[in-house]
């Protein structure tokens, strides 16, 4: 019955911690190789004309949506003794098995397994019971524990099994596509259908950071948390998550989406969620992955998917679909007259491939920009 006990309590306490649990404070001094730096700038906007002024309050001057932190919401409660409220249906049918069966169950089973401790520690005391039996066998009880058990695991099973199931199922047609990639220590994205790519650094305090530069606020979320670059995903469609990594495992986890995939150098891992809600949602790397794991946050906002169209066009992305524009003509004149020389010298014509530009560049190649967290 102890061993009964050690594994569903195990099984509880896996659910009920999908993230880790922040540092208290960050290192007095990083190695200088260590600190990410910025991103490379956005491509220019798309122009007014191409995009049409929708007064929206999510969106800033700029198109860049920009939802407020809501303490809460999204994020840790101080002092809350229960798992954040989920967004995703997944997320609320793990909820639900958590709070309804498991911790119950195991409530159940502990003081169980207290009280015949306690029974036994009294009755069985050598004071109280001089002469001990020497009954070795009672085939009732030997019954009772070993079919008790297998019908609680059981009970577990079948909702677990079909929990597990729902969280790696794959992504149906028309997901929007969200690579995350694991750096020592910062998150770079990409969206592959959408030709937008991201690089996140953790947001420092002001008394942190240079005079001028950015620092976070409570609008950016709470300390330890909040990123200068937001993930952006639409809300009410389905989200294909790809996960991996550029160095050590790292792990991509928001609570709230109960969504925990791990990032391993060299491998692809993939799962799928749709949110339920708009708003700021927030979580953490939860591998260790170094001496700067605490501070690789990962916070999504998740806005309409108007706003997630207005949003990828402000970044220079396109929705899939979208035509792509044609060719400058001075482009496809300076190609045919370097065709055309080149057949009328008789040479043969080489065809050249490109060398693919590099998305995801370590720390120390990402080019040092006003905002960032780690200079």
């Amino acid at each position: 019955m102890l061993g009964l006990t050690s594994i569903v309590l195990a099984a509880g306490l896996a659910l009920a911690a999908p993230g880790h649990a922040q540092n208290a404070a960050e290192p007095a001094a990083a190695p200088a190789a260590a600190a990410p730096a910025a991103a490379a700038p956005a491509p220019a906007a798309t122009p007014a004309a191409a995009t049409p002024a929708i007064a929206d309050p999510t969106l800033d001057a700029s198109g860049k949506p920009f939802s407020k932190a809501v303490p809460g919401m999204g994020e840790p409660i101080p002092g809350a003794f229960t798992l954040q409220d989920q967004v995703t249906s997944t997320g609320r049918e793990a909820h639900w098995f958590h709070n309804t069966v498991l911790l119950p169950l195991i409530t159940i089973i502990s003081l169980f397994v207290l009280l015949l401790l306690i029974w036994v520690i009294i009755r069985y005391r050598r004071s109280a019971n001089p002469e001990p039996s020497r009954t070795s066998h009672n085939t009732f009880i030997e019954i009772v524990w070993t079919l008790v058990p297998v019908l609680i695991l059981i009970a577990i099973a079948v909702p677990s099994i079909r929990l597990l199931a729902a969280q790696f199922k794959p992504a149906p047609k028309g997901a929007v596509t969200l690579k995350a990639i694991g750096n020592q220590w910062f998150w770079t994205y990409e969206y592959p259908d959408h030709g937008v790519n991201l690089t996140s650094n953790l947001l420092k305090e002001q008394s942190e950071v240079p005079a001028g530069q950015r620092y976070r606020t409570d609008a950016d979320g709470p300390r330890l948390l909040a990123v200068d670059q937001r993930v952006v995903l639409p809300v009410g469609v389905p989200i294909r998550l790809q996960t991996t990594a550029q160095d050590v495992i790292h792990s991509w986890a928001i609570p709230a989406f109960w969504i925990k995939l791990d990032a391993v150098p060299g491998k692809i891992n993939e799962t799928s969620f749709t949110i339920e809600k708009p708003g700021l949602y927030f979580g953490q790397c939860s591998e260790l992955c170094g001496a700067r794991h605490g501070f690789m946050p990962i916070a999504v906002e998740a806005v309409s998917p108007e706003v997630f169209a207005r949003w990828v066009a402000s970044k220079g992305g396109k929705m899939p679909g979208t035509p792509a524009e044609p060719a400058t003509s001075s482009a496809n004149d300076s190609a045919d007259d370097t065709a055309n020389a080149a057949s009328d010298a008789g040479a043969p014509t080489v065809n050249a491939t490109a060398a693919p530009a590099v998305t995801n560049k370590p720390a120390t190649q990402n080019p040092a920009g006003l905002g960032q967290a780690d200079q």
